[in-house]
């Protein structure tokens, strides 16, 4: 049995999503305008074809029901979206650098027709990607105290509501509070980042991921 690469589950919902909410989750804490800024900005794209960019909607950080083709229509449109938010220049050009690199591998995984340059290029920009997030996690990360998102948290309190519920006369302890909000950090001990060096050897060996994406399945 031969396990490809899975770019919906593996970029798209899973290094991209948490990317991009670790995003706001550091626009939370700089708050003032940053976040409704975002959203106002994702607001003003305007759509491009039938099926491809929609408008987004008003509150593009509540992330509610998006799938996979909408967090690729955030990625496509994020960078215009991004600039100058962090009111930090060397934060602003690390996030814009990242968000770069994202988009353009994402692109080369996405493509449909590959050659041997195209894979070389491929190549560099998997290279180029991990150095960006590295350095995005070393130098912005932890100049900011994140904590989860309103949304995160909700869903935090009505689980704890619904376990409590569930045993109503066990003790609950300090660690039950609902009112607690976590703390969140970018997490790149996983397997998924591993895998995007994959991508060009599994694109030579199989084909184009446009066959075998779980998107289309």
């Amino acid at each position: 049995m031969l396990f490809l690469v899975d770019l919906l589950h593996e970029f798209e919902l899973s290094i991209w999503k948490a990317i991009f909410t670790h995003l706001l989750h550091i626009l939370i804490a700089i708050g003032g305008m940053a976040v409704p800024e975002v959203n106002w900005r994702y607001h003003q794209v305007p759509s491009f074809g039938w099926g491809t960019i929609q408008q987004f909607h008003k509150d593009v950080s509540a992330m509610k029901h998006l799938a996979a083709c909408d967090f690729e229509d955030l990625l496509q449109c994020t960078i215009p979206t991004f600039e100058g938010v962090f009111g930090n220049p060397e934060h602003d050009k690390i996030v814009i650098d990242l968000l770069f690199d994202l988009a353009v591998w994402h692109a080369y995984a996405k493509l449909q027709l590959h050659t041997n340059d195209t894979l070389k290029f491929f190549d560099t920009v998997t290279i180029a990607l991990g150095i960006s997030v590295r350095k995005f996690q070393d130098k912005v990360c932890p100049c900011y105290m994140t904590n989860e998102l309103p949304q995160e948290h909700a869903a935090c309190g009505r689980h704890q509501a619904h376990q409590a519920a569930q045993a109503p006369n066990q003790e609950r302890g300090p660690s039950d509070n609902i009112s607690q909000w976590k703390q969140k950090y970018l997490n790149l001990h996983t397997y998924k980042y591993h895998a995007l060096a994959d991508y060009p050897n599994t694109i030579q060996k199989m084909g184009t991921t446009d066959n075998y994406n779980m998107q289309i399945i």
